[in-house]
């Protein structure tokens, strides 16, 4: 029986493994539930109502990848990504939200997010940004092993 309605062939093509965590920081509960079910069977999933607590939970736990909404009351999501890139710039973040706009897009992608979603979202975008965001860590981890076995000990990674 398919998962995800047919979208477990995404999932298959790549490498997908259930050791990649994955926090969601929504204040609505209906886009955050959405997104935990859709992510659920593939990841570790954490998740957090406000930018306070997402950062708490960044700060505490294992994060790969994080979704963001922009629009939260409290810290607004663009200081909660700045917050994530200077504490963990390795860690790919995502923004979903329904304030789309070319500012707002270029504001996120210049402070690290490494892409964007517009809301209503669509499960197979949500499945493929987050399997290519994966897909790019393992990228950058691989170069930097490669780089450190030729130059040992010399090599820093800067985000």
């Amino acid at each position: 029986m398919p998962l995800l309605f047919g979208y477990d062939n995404i999932f298959r093509e790549g490498k997908v493994t259930p050791d990649k965590s994955i926090l969601i920081v929504e204040d609505e509960a209906g886009p955050r539930e959405s997104l935990r079910m859709i992510l659920k069977p593939f990841y570790n999933i954490l998740t957090a109502s406000d930018g306070e607590q997402a950062i708490r939970i960044l700060q505490a736990q294992k994060v790969d990848l994080v979704t963001l909404d922009l629009n939260m009351p409290g810290m607004m999501g663009i200081d909660v990504l700045k917050e994530i890139k200077r504490l963990k710039p390795e860690v790919e973040v995502v923004i979903i939200t329904a304030l789309v706009t070319l500012p707002n897009a270029q504001q996120a992608i210049q402070h690290g997010a490494s892409d964007f979603l517009s809301k209503p979202f669509h499960v197979s975008e949500v499945i493929t940004v987050i399997k290519k965001s994966f897909e790019r860590l393992e990228s950058k981890s691989k170069n930097v092993d490669r780089a450190d076995s030729i130059f040992p000990g010399k090599i820093k990674v800067v985000s």
